[in-house]
């Protein structure tokens, strides 16, 4: 895809599910539109593209970010992982199985968002970040270094919504949603 004439434009390399990928884009371009629309990475969705629905979300470095509001600029040199680069060949991710496994999803839209999301999560609450539903703030701050299995902050059903808060799911399967994420946590070694 070529760029119209006198746009600004910046060569970005950007490892994308393991594989380094190099374009040259328009400085405004949205990390979703050059994932979508120049990579056919289309399990990413665009919702709302205004950062208020969460089915955008990838990992960044590890981290959940909503792809409508980073420009891909920002994503130069960094990890990107999205929905399609999470299975490790036919072996699904954790916490892909257990959406599957207690239908966490309706029309689908929302999903891949929300696995993104709930992995990041999950490595939020492994570091002792603690939400707003974070019953002791202070209590069990840092996981026992000591100790692989421990968990900085203990998620309960309450812990997982207000984390996920940010996720919207419009058929409103959050009923399996939540359990799902449990489960993935369980299998994960990072949640009760």
């Amino acid at each position: 895809m070529t760029q119209p004439a006198g746009v600004p434009t910046t060569a970005v390399a950007i490892e994308i599910n393991g594989e380094r990928r190099e374009l040259d884009v328009d400085n405004r371009t949205s990390l979703l539109d050059a994932l979508r629309e120049r990579l056919a990475l289309t399990g990413s969705k665009k919702g709302c593209d205004h950062g208020q629905c969460g089915a955008c979300t990838v990992l960044v470095d590890g981290r959940r970010v909503l792809a409508c509001l980073t420009l891909a600029v920002q994503a130069d040199g960094a990890h990107v992982t999205t929905i399609e680069g999470l299975a490790d060949g036919d072996r699904l991710h954790p916490m892909q199985t257990a959406f599957l496994e207690r239908d966490a999803y309706q029309c689908g839209y929302c999903t891949p968002g929300q696995i993104c999301s709930a992995i990041g999560m999950l490595d939020e609450a492994r570091r002792g970040w603690p939400s707003h539903a974070t019953e002791d703030v202070a209590a069990g701050a840092q996981p026992d270094p000591d100790d692989p299995e421990s968990v900085a902050v203990v998620l309960d059903p309450d812990e997982v919504r207000e984390r996920m808060s940010g996720n919207l799911c419009r058929c409103g399967a959050y009923a399996n949603i939540v359990p799902a994420i449990l489960d993935a946590a369980d299998a994960m070694g990072a949640g009760r």
